[in-house]
């Protein structure tokens, strides 16, 4: 571990308390000119570090910062790499290399913002600084290619359980990978993945998901309508993003070890958005109307056709009709 990393971790366990160089340099076993040079690399990477005469350096209280100091006391996943950067590409781009690199299972990447960050369809994924949270993880499952959906669900279980744990408000998930709070989008899922060409299954999967925390200043663009945020105005102290990236980490790689039990499936199944719903199935370039009625254990969607069939669908995309559109 480097050594500005070192003195982060000191002080971030130290919130409001004032060490001197001296005491720092002591605590580490490091030089004082070291602990400067550290204190300075994380003022210029954004931290707000204050300096007082006779007193020494201090991790502001009300800090909104992200590091992995900050998540990690909220985590309980054993073995598990953290890493947080401020400002990123994407994180699931930037784990994907990391992954065809060779690094194993078990990394996870938190960035507080994004500049090309990606939803489904090649959509672009609204990821600005300060207001949200955008984590990727890396997985090396025993898991086949038609059983991939099973880590998006996983993952949007987590989630939601993570919401309701943090901030007290009930989480819906629309099918098959979207989390709604207050009615509002607040969360999507994005996981991609290579497939080994000799078993047939995955070779690695990369779980990305983004996450809503705070309304963004001046409110959401336009050309996104559902879009919401998890809490309706900024808590004190950063700990709305990083316990929430904590408990998302826990549930889901509590659930991972036995992903194939669905250990989940009724988390996942009771927070439905769609479920006894008339919604519209979008399929290509068209689209109709259904009922949807059920989740089979394979997360497929079990819907009734206008014309009084039943089918299941595996992959697409579905929106809940307003009740004013509804026969």
């Amino acid at each position: 571990m480097q050594v500005k990393d070192r003195v982060l971790e000191a002080l971030e366990a130290n919130r409001g308390t004032y060490f001197s160089g001296e005491a720092l340099a002591q605590k580490l076993a490091v030089s004082r000119s070291a602990v400067w040079k550290a204190i300075q690399q994380l003022r210029e990477s954004g931290y707000p570090i204050e300096a007082a005469s006779k007193r020494g350096y201090c991790l502001a209280k009300d800090s909104a910062i992200l590091s992995a100091q900050s998540i990690a006391q909220y985590l309980t996943v054993p073995q598990l790499r953290l890493e947080v950067e401020q400002l990123v590409s994407s994180t699931n781009t930037l784990l994907r290399q990391r992954a065809e690199a060779g690094e194993p299972e078990g990394l996870a990447l938190v960035a507080a913002a994004q500049t090309a960050g990606r939803g489904r369809r090649d959509h672009t994924f609204f990821s600005p600084p300060d207001t949200g949270l955008y984590l990727s993880f890396l997985v090396r499952p025993q898991l086949s290619a038609k059983d991939a959906l099973l880590l998006t669900t996983c993952a949007a279980a987590a989630v939601a359980l993570a919401i309701e744990d943090c901030a007290g408000v009930p989480a819906e998930i629309k099918w098959v990978n979207d989390v709604f709070c207050w009615g509002k989008k607040v969360c999507g899922i994005l996981t991609e993945g290579a497939l080994d060409l000799e078993t047939g299954g995955l070779q690695y999967a990369i779980v990305g998901i983004g996450v809503n925390c705070f309304p963004p200043a001046g409110g959401f663009p336009e050309d996104l309508p559902e879009a919401g945020s998890v809490f309706t105005e900024r808590p004190q102290g950063i700990e709305g993003r990083s316990q929430l990236a904590g408990a998302i980490l826990n549930h889901f790689f509590k659930f991972y070890p036995n992903l194939a039990q669905r250990p989940f499936f009724e988390d996942y199944r009771k927070r439905s958005l769609v479920l006894g719903k008339e919604i519209t199935v979008l399929e290509g370039n068209q689209t109709r109307t259904a009922l949807a009625l059920d989740l089979d254990q394979d997360f497929s969607l079990r819907v009734r056709e206008a014309d009084g069939t039943e089918r299941t669908l595996s992959s697409g995309e579905v929106r809940v009709r307003p009740a004013k559109d509804r026969c």
